[in-house]
């Protein structure tokens, strides 16, 4: 992602990644490490993201946004709640009603997070995103403060109810994200 935002150009197109990772534990730029209670097995990497740590695994959705925010005239702000928002009306597709707290980014249902984010911009483009938890082992969880917050719950879409895949959910996001953008 950084080699991409530093390559770019004013015409470089904007993307999205839509990814899984395997098992990780990301310890942003304001990361403690106090956050980290028990990693394990688990890697840790430090990201140059905004925020704490996060947790990532198979059955949860990523999607980096990797946007000219200059040619765009987006703010920093303005994206986050872009981001947050095109989670909120995707969980509402499926009759789930969720909510953005000004305190916590990401996307909460009934007070446990959904969906995280963090990013980082650099010379005016954005990268890093927004990750989506669909059907996954949420045990590692456990082992953090979630974004900092100590026993902050943390749920996922099939806890919802909901049975999409994380490719149906991946081609949903990403089609939701883009007639947002525009």
């Amino acid at each position: 992602m950084r080699v991409f935002t530093d390559s770019r150009h004013a015409e470089t197109p904007d993307q999205l990644w839509l990814v899984e990772h395997p098992p990780v534990f990301t310890q942003g730029q304001n990361g403690q490490p106090e956050h980290l209670l028990d990693p394990g097995d688990i890697p840790v990497i430090s990201t140059d993201r905004g925020g704490q740590v996060t947790y990532h695994g198979p059955g949860q959705q990523v999607m980096y946004v990797l946007l000219d925010l200059r040619r765009r005239k987006l703010g920093v702000r303005a994206l986050v709640t872009l981001l947050e928002q095109t989670v909120i009306e995707l969980l509402a597709e499926y009759g789930i009603t969720a909510e953005a707290r000004t305190d916590a980014p990401g996307v909460y249902v009934e007070g446990a997070k959904v969906a995280s984010l963090g990013l980082r911009v650099r010379r005016g483009c954005s990268y890093h995103g927004v990750s989506l938890n669909v059907a996954m082992d949420l045990a590692p969880f456990e082992r953090i403060n979630p974004c900092g917050y100590p026993n902050l719950p943390v749920t996922q879409l099939s806890l919802l109810g909901i049975a999409a895949s994380r490719q149906e959910i991946a081609a949903r996001i990403s089609a939701l994200f883009t007639k947002n953008l525009r």
